[in-house]
């Protein structure tokens, strides 16, 4: 099976509140120095994939994870605000626990505690997704780095899969990546976008 072009979606690195379990929304907190680490390991694992391209959330840990990838395969990163985190508005900061103590149980609607909705930020990452994939010519490979939530909603938006679909994908780890692959298909006339692997991890040393 011939790959026509190559996405692959890549979480950033490991930051103090992830450690605690914080959310953190668009909060622009720096990486750990495991953050760092993590980073520095997928660089170096995605460098096989010959990058033509790294584009990335501005916020800080997503923006130091893609200079590390950018790095590694000899670019320059660019900056997408388009790909920043949900901003979930009150509970940035809170623990889970505290989350539960102020609001309750789940699921949550961040725009109505001064955040967004899913539904905004699939708009805006799906968006983004659409321009690197224009950006992208055949035989290439683009990774971009976001966000755990919204690089899951923007794959089910991506996908045109079922809303119902995102809660069921596992969270995505620290310099976790997702790879989409565009292939030639013999039902249709225009290549499909196949998942071809979800949460792969490079182990650091």
């Amino acid at each position: 099976m011939s790959v026509v072009r190559r996405l692959v979606l890549l979480r950033h690195g490991l930051t103090s509140w992830n450690a605690e379990g914080r959310w953190q929304g668009q909060a622009d907190i720096e990486l750990t120095e495991v953050g760092r680490l993590q980073a520095k390991a997928a660089a170096a694992a995605l460098a096989a994939y010959e990058p033509a391209r790294v584009i990335s959330s501005d916020l800080r840990r997503a923006a130091v994870t893609a200079e590390y990838v950018a790095d590694a395969a000899g670019h320059t990163p660019t900056c997408d605000a388009r790909l920043r985190e949900i901003h979930v508005g009150d509970f940035s900061g809170l623990t889970k626990h505290q989350v539960i103590e102020r609001f309750g149980h789940g699921p949550h609607d961040h725009s109505r505690h001064g955040g967004e909705s899913e539904a905004d930020v699939l708009t805006r990452v799906v968006a983004a997704i659409h321009d690197a994939i224009a950006a992208t010519s055949v035989g290439e490979t683009t990774v971009v780095v976001s966000h755990g939530a919204a690089l899951r909603v923007g794959l089910v938006g991506f996908l045109g899969w079922s809303d119902s679909v995102a809660p069921t994908l596992g969270p995505l780890d620290n310099c976790g990546w997702i790879v989409l692959e565009e292939t030639p298909s013999s039902s249709s006339p225009a290549p499909l976008w196949r998942l071809s692997a979800y949460n792969r991890v490079a182990p650091i040393s």
